[in-house]
C-alpha cells in the first residue's frame, strides 16, 4: 500500500512559481561525502564525515585566528603593475583586473594585524583564488612590509601560504621576491621575533623554497599538497615511480620538513601555545 495517493492527476507548476535550490547549500567532499554548507562552516570548513580540510582564503582564516574577527589590514589597496608587458592568451592587465573583479581581492595575498586569544599577532595569508595565489611583487612588498612591522612593534608573524608558486606574468620580478621575503625573515629572525609558517592546500614552487619553509616552526593542514615541482615533474625528472602519499603534508611530516600537522579547530589554539612557549609567557589555554 503505497504512502500518499495522488488526489489529481495532471498537476502542473508554472514556470515563474518553480523554486531552484540555491547554490552552495551543500558540499561534496572529494570522497564523496556531503555536507551541509552551514554545518561545514561550523566545523572550521571541515568535512566532518572525512576530516577533509576545504580550500579557504583570507577571509575565512582570519575569522578562525583573529579574536572576534576583529583585526587592521596593511596596504589593502596594493595591486601589481604590468612591468613587462606580458601577454599569453591574454594580457596580464586583462588578467588581473579579471582576477579582482572575480574575487575582490586586489591581489593573492591580505596582511593583517590583531588579536588572537588576547595577544598581537601579524597574519599575512594567500589566497589561491586569485591567480592560483601565484606569488608577483605584490605578495612580497606585502610579506616584507607585514615583517616589517612585526619587527617594528615585536609582535610575532603567522604567515599562511597557498600558493602554485611564482608569478609566471612576472618573470624574473616574481624570482625577486623569494629573495626579498628571505631576507625580512632574517631579520626578525635575528630579532628573536617568532614566525610560524602555516602551509595550507597548496604551497608549492617559490613559496615553499622562499618563506614557506623558513619558519620557526612549520606546521601544516592535514591532507595538504607541500613540494617544489608538482608530482609529474618529480617523476619524469627522476625517471622513477612515486611513493604512496607523496608530497602530502604527512608525507612531508614524516620526512622531517614539518614540525607538526593540525586540524583547523586546534590551529588558533596550537599556534598560540607555541608562541607562549617560545616566548616564556603564561599560557593562555583558557582565553577566547
Amino acid at each position: 500500500m503505497p504512502w500518499f495517493k495522488r488526489t489529481k492527476k495532471g498537476i502542473q507548476t508554472p514556470t515563474e512559481e518553480k523554486k531552484d535550490v540555491p547554490k552552495g547549500l551543500w558540499y561534496k567532499s572529494p570522497t564523496g561525502k556531503v555536507v551541509d554548507s552551514e554545518e561545514l562552516e561550523k566545523n572550521f570548513y571541515v568535512s566532518p564525515e572525512d576530516g577533509y580540510h576545504v580550500r579557504i582564503g583570507s577571509k575565512e582564516y582570519f575569522e578562525i585566528l583573529f579574536d572576534n574577527n576583529k583585526f587592521k589590514e596593511f596596504d589593502k589597496n596594493l595591486t601589481s603593475q604590468d612591468t613587462l608587458k606580458f601577454e599569453d592568451k591574454k594580457k596580464y592587465t586583462d588578467r588581473l583586473k579579471e582576477a579582482q573583479d572575480k574575487t575582490g581581492l586586489k591581489d593573492a595575498i591580505r596582511c593583517a594585524v590583531g588579536k588572537s586569544m588576547g595577544a598581537d599577532l601579524v597574519v599575512a595569508c594567500m589566497d589561491f583564488s586569485f591567480i592560483g595565489g601565484s606569488m608577483g611583487s605584490v605578495v612580497g612588498e606585502k610579506i616584507a612590509r607585514a615583517a616589517d612591522y612585526s619587527l617594528k612593534k615585536n609582535i610575532p608573524l603567522l604567515i599562511i601560504s597557498k600558493s602554485g608558486g611564482a608569478r609566471m606574468m612576472e618573470a624574473a620580478l616574481s624570482l625577486m621576491q623569494l629573495a626579498k621575503t628571505s631576507v625580512k625573515l632574517a631579520q626578525l629572525s635575528d630579532a628573536g621575533i617568532p614566525y610560524v609558517s602555516l602551509c595550507t592546500d597548496p604551497t608549492t614552487g617559490g613559496t615553499t623554497a622562499s618563506f614557506a619553509m623558513l619558519g620557526d616552526i612549520n606546521i601544516s593542514e592535514p591532507g595538504a599538497l607541500i613540494g617544489f615541482a608538482g608530482p609529474r615533474v618529480v617523476r619524469d625528472t627522476t625517471g622513477k615511480e612515486l611513493p604512496e602519499g607523496f608530497q602530502t603534508a604527512e608525507f612531508v611530516l614524516e620526512h622531517g620538513f614539518l614540525d607538526f600537522i593540525t586540524h583547523r579547530r586546534d590551529l588558533k589554539r596550537k599556534i598560540n601555545l607555541y608562541l607562549d612557549l617560545v616566548l616564556n609567557r603564561p599560557l593562555r589555554e583558557k582565553i577566547a
